[in-house]
């Protein structure tokens, strides 16, 4: 008997007494480390974000066009990737290209727009992570990956959730979920950092606060 085997006779073993599609799966970890109010967990979200190095901004509903307007002006953004279900408002104040999620863009095709601009599924307070859901306001997975600037909008408090559990409650599991800490990053052996590598280099996140 190799390690394989036994390691699976011992899994049998311990579900001999249990029915066939009954297993037990125990839920009693933590929900959320604490207790927060709506606004300290608004904060913390802020926070986290910042320690990934993602830029966070804050605005209302009637500030959201100009504040992204006044982004993609600051990185001399020409073009910006456009979901096909993105609110038209959010870019009604800028004159920037705009180029459709299309599904036959080519890698390179896409890697020659400066900026894409999404909404997202939900936003994780303790972990600092904007989640994506492929929705039609948030467009396929490579549109967030390929561009190397990425701004994504979190309506408060709605979309944001304290800790993993409660998000993963919000998602559905058999979308293609993108879970997003910070703008891309990776570091050699000798800890040098390195961003953009499997991702966008920028990633700026709006905290909209919701009428």
């Amino acid at each position: 008997m190799n390690s394989r085997e036994r390691i699976l006779a011992r899994v049998r073993r311990a579900l001999a007494d249990v029915p066939a599609g009954e297993t037990p799966i125990a839920r009693d970890y933590l929900r959320e480390h604490g207790h927060r109010t709506v606004a300290e967990t608004v904060e913390l979200l802020a926070e986290n974000l910042a320690d990934y190095r993602a830029i966070v901004h804050r605005t209302d509903s009637a500030g959201l066009a100009g504040l992204i307007a006044g982004l993609l002006e600051k990185r001399g953004s020409a073009s910006v990737l456009v979901p096909p279900g993105l609110d038209e408002g959010w870019l009604a104040a800028t004159g920037v290209t705009r180029v459709a999620d299309r599904g036959e863009s080519t890698p390179h095709e896409l890697d020659r727009v400066d900026s894409v601009v999404t909404a997202c599924a939900v936003a994780i307070a303790e972990t600092g992570t904007i989640v994506l859901d492929g929705s039609p306001d948030q467009g396929r997975r490579r549109i967030t990956l390929v561009p190397d600037h990425h701004v994504c909008v979190v309506r408060v408090a709605g979309q944001v959730v304290s800790s993993v559990p409660q998000g993963l409650e919000r998602l559905d599991p058999a979308r293609p979920l993108t879970w997003i800490s910070g703008p891309s990053a990776t570091s050699d052996i000798e800890l040098d950092r390195v961003e953009g590598v499997h991702g966008p280099r920028t990633l700026e996140v709006i905290l909209v606060s919701e009428d």
